[in-house]
Formats: C-alpha cells, sequence, structure tokens
C-alpha cells in the first residue's frame, strides 16, 4: 500500500506508547490521522506534535470499552474525512495477577478493551471499506497471543483471542480487497508495561530475569532465552512497513520471536523447557504479594 497525503489512518490508543508512536512515524510520511485514546491531554500533544508535520489530524477521546463510544469515532473519522484505508487497532491494557487472584472485574475490564472493542471498530470500518472494496484492517496483539507469561493470564488469553479474531476476520475477507494482519510485538520500551492492571508487569518481568540467571545457574541449564527490549519507534517504523509491503503473514516486530513461537507450537514442552529458569523468577519475584494479599 502506497502512503500517501490523501492516506486516512485511523489508530486507537494513541495517547502514547507504540500508539503514539505510530502516529508520529506516519505523520512523517504525510499521511492524514484520525488518533483516539481516554487521556485527553496526552491525545492532544500527540495530535499537536503530528500536525507539526504539517498533516491532518482528527483527534477525538473516547473509551473504547465502551461500544458507542469505540463505533462512534470510526464513524467520525468517516464523516471527517469521507475515507478511511487503514484501522490500527492498538489500543490495550495488561494486567498482573495469578489466576487465583484474577477477579472476574478484570477479566472483563481486560477483554472488553483488548477484544470486545475489536469488534465495534472493525465492522464499522468495514461498512466503508467493503463499498470501496480496499482497505487494511491492523491488530496489534502481542508475542503473548502465540506463547504464555505467568501472572497475566487475562492478557494473555485476551491476545490469545485477538489472534483468532484476525485468523477469523481474514478468512471472511478472502477476495474483498481488505487485507487483515495480526502484529505481534515483543518487549517494547513505553509506559505500558508499568500501567498494568493491579500491578506492574514490567516489575515483576525485571524481577523475574534477574532471578532467572541464578536458577539457570543453580540448575546447570541455559538461561531462559529472551529477546532485547525495542523502542516503540523501532516498533513502529517495522509494523508500517508491513503495512507498505501489504505483508500478508503474521507481523513479528522482534527476529527472535518468531523462533520462540515456533518453538512453542512444535513442542511445547520443549518451549516449557527453556523458559523454566524465567517461569521460576517470577513465580519467587510474586510470592511475596501472595502472601500479602492473603494476609491483608
Amino acid at each position: 500500500m502506497q502512503l500517501h497525503s490523501q492516506t486516512v489512518v485511523a489508530i486507537t490508543g494513541a495517547s502514547s506508547g507504540l500508539g503514539a508512536a505510530l502516529a508520529l512515524e506516519l505523520a512523517s510520511r504525510g499521511v492524514s490521522l484520525a488518533i483516539c485514546a481516554r487521556r485527553a491531554d496526552r491525545l492532544a500533544d500527540v495530535a499537536a506534535r503530528a500536525r507539526e508535520y504539517g498533516v491532518n489530524v482528527f483527534e477525538q477521546v473516547c473509551d473504547l470499552s465502551e461500544e458507542d463510544q469505540a463505533r462512534d469515532f470510526i464513524r467520525e473519522c468517516l464523516r471527517h474525512y469521507g475515507r478511511l484505508d487503514v484501522l490500527i487497532n492498538n489500543a490495550g491494557r495488561g494486567n498482573c495477577a495469578s489466576v487465583e487472584h484474577t477477579t472476574s472485574e478484570r477479566l472483563q475490564s481486560i477483554f472488553s478493551l483488548n477484544v470486545f472493542s475489536l469488534w465495534y471498530t472493525t465492522a464499522e470500518a468495514l461498512s466503508y471499506m467493503r463499498t470501496v472494496h480496499k482497505g487494511r484492517i491492523v491488530c496489534i496483539a502481542s508475542v503473548a497471543a502465540k506463547i504464555g507469561y505467568p501472572f497475566n493470564s487475562a492478557y494473555v488469553a485476551a491476545k490469545h483471542a485477538v489472534a483468532g479474531f484476525v485468523a477469523s476476520l481474514r478468512a471472511e475477507l478472502a477476495g474483498s480487497g481488505i487485507q487483515a494482519s495480526l502484529v505481534c510485538p515483543a518487549a517494547v520500551d513505553t509506559e505500558w508495561q508499568q500501567a498494568s492492571e493491579d500491578a506492574s508487569i514490567g516489575d515483576l518481568f525485571a524481577q523475574g530475569i534477574r532471578r532467572s540467571r541464578r536458577i539457570a545457574a543453580d540448575l546447570g541449564v541455559p538461561r531462559a532465552p529472551l529477546g532485547k527490549l525495542m523502542s516503540a519507534e523501532l516498533a513502529a517504523q517495522r509494523i508500517i512497513q508491513s503495512i507498505e509491503q501489504d505483508e500478508a503473514d503474521d507481523v513479528y516486530t522482534h527476529d527472535d520471536s518468531i523462533e520462540l513461537v515456533l518453538r512453542c507450537a512444535e513442542h511445547r514442552e520443549l518451549y516449557d523447557q527453556a523458559m523454566l529458569p524465567l517461569f521460576l523468577g517470577m513465580q519467587e519475584a510474586y510470592s511475596p504479594d501472595i502472601q500479602n494479599s492473603e494476609n491483608a
């Protein structure tokens, strides 16, 4: 897909992190934007920075977990521009809790934003894209859409659901001229890891990684295979490249993620063995939280 000044890209969750990086990278390429998020001040700042590139920016404050607000964002984008070429479903939120400490309220919150909102925005976008027989739906999932990590089961399950959503959507769109793609980033350096619900999943991973080195040495096994942290800007460039090149496969921003995903898909036990030091390290790091919650 050729991106130019007439191209309209809608991005959800654009007030920070990967969403903001995508907006600014696209703006630098002259693309017209429609962006939304819950935090008005942060969204306005991203919009102002994008406009410095001389592009058109439509911004709307909304909570995508609310169906009427999610659908209204796409409708207003179409009213404003009269077209929509790419929808990037980026909004998402993580959690940090064991299975037994994950409440029904947290499950509803995580799935409402990460999963249910996809139906609302995508359905509205398709109502236009089907009339012009072209367009692209991009869903930002995570490498956690293909593999699992401890203490964020609600998020991992939600991202697995995103992978299923895209797989079904691609089947529905076959031959329509509309494309759908799944993006699976690994660790990206944003505030997302600190803003997860219940506690910071980023802090838990960091503590687990530190402990995993000792555990691997004690067990006499290799350290868990962990990829490098990537900047949001570099991840955004990789995602936009996949759009420009009309990539049909799932998109992995981190090259080393593919090997890990394939190992898990082909032989889950081998994956679990390779990741054991990290899993045990995270268990150690999480244990004080369990004790504190039980003694509260």
